[in-house]
């Protein structure tokens, strides 16, 4: 049940990103952060409030406060390294974030078994194949660099909400959205702006943190049925697959080799994880 939870998390992840990404060519990449985050923050509260979760907040708080600087400072990173450079060279970069939440696992106790090692490292190499990378042409050292340092804080985020899951999931996802929606309002306050968000924009921001709060949840109910942060966090970084296909069916943009193929490696990453 574990893995069916984190597979969903991953496909409303990309769910969140493909929409982003969308909302972000007409809208600072901050802004849409910070507005979907007040949406996320909406469904979160109510989760806890009709659960009426209320764990001590020693298990779960650390963990929110790192989630809760990462996921948003991640999100705009790779909306920012998006536009000044190519999907081609930003997305692939950003999805080895990955590895981040399977080292930390390792170090914190996980022991998978081989199969389970295969598929992990299949599953994440499917999911930086399915982003479609570009093997040749330049592009701005600049975003390589924010895409790699966006990968990085997406894979603290992941293992922050594993880890206070395992104390409480719902209280860990409203103390991680109440930290990103107060550095939010207070970045708004010094810049004195709003972002140039209209109102006509609103239901795209909300549909954005919705996806990303129902993703949340998804893969802290997936964290705190006791499988191993490793394995869980792998299937719930497979999101660049959502994103390609949504790309693909909804836009009519064409897939690449590449991509078809990373989307068949990733399954079969998903397979052996299953089996292992």
């Amino acid at each position: 049940m574990a893995a069916v939870l984190a597979l969903l998390s991953s496909l409303l992840w990309g769910t969140a990103d493909f929409g982003g990404g969308l909302v972000t060519r007409r809208l600072p990449a901050l802004a849409v952060v910070a507005w979907s985050q007040a949406a996320a923050l909406v469904l979160v509260g109510a989760v806890a409030l009709l659960s009426g979760a209320s764990d001590a907040p020693s298990g779960w708080l650390p963990w929110a406060v790192m989630a809760g600087v990462a996921g948003p400072l991640g999100l705009v990173l790779f909306y920012t390294a998006l536009s000044t450079g190519t999907m081609g060279v930003v997305s692939p970069i950003a999805a080895l974030g990955g590895v981040v939440p399977v080292v930390a696992g390792l170090l914190s106790g996980d022991r998978p078994s081989a199969l389970q090692w295969l598929g992990m490292v299949v599953a994440l190499g499917g999911a930086v194949l399915a982003s479609g990378p570009e093997l040749s042409g330049g592009t701005k050292a600049r975003a390589v660099v924010l895409a790699a340092l966006a990968g990085l804080c997406f894979g603290v985020c992941v293992y922050a909400i594993a880890r206070g899951a395992e104390s409480s999931s719902v209280m860990t996802l409203v103390g991680m959205r109440v930290v990103s929606v107060g550095l939010a309002v207070a970045l708004g306050l010094a810049l004195r702006t709003t972002g140039g968000v209209s109102r006509g924009d609103l239901p795209a921001l909300a549909a954005v943190g919705l996806a990303d709060a129902g993703a949340n949840i998804l893969f802290g109910l997936a964290a705190s049925r006791g499988e191993m942060v490793s394995i869980v966090s792998v299937l719930g970084t497979l999101y660049p697959v959502a994103t390609v296909l949504l790309a693909r069916y909804v836009l009519g943009e064409r897939m690449l080799g590449v991509q078809r193929a990373g989307v068949g490696v990733a399954m079969a990453g998903v397979v052996l994880l299953a089996v292992g």
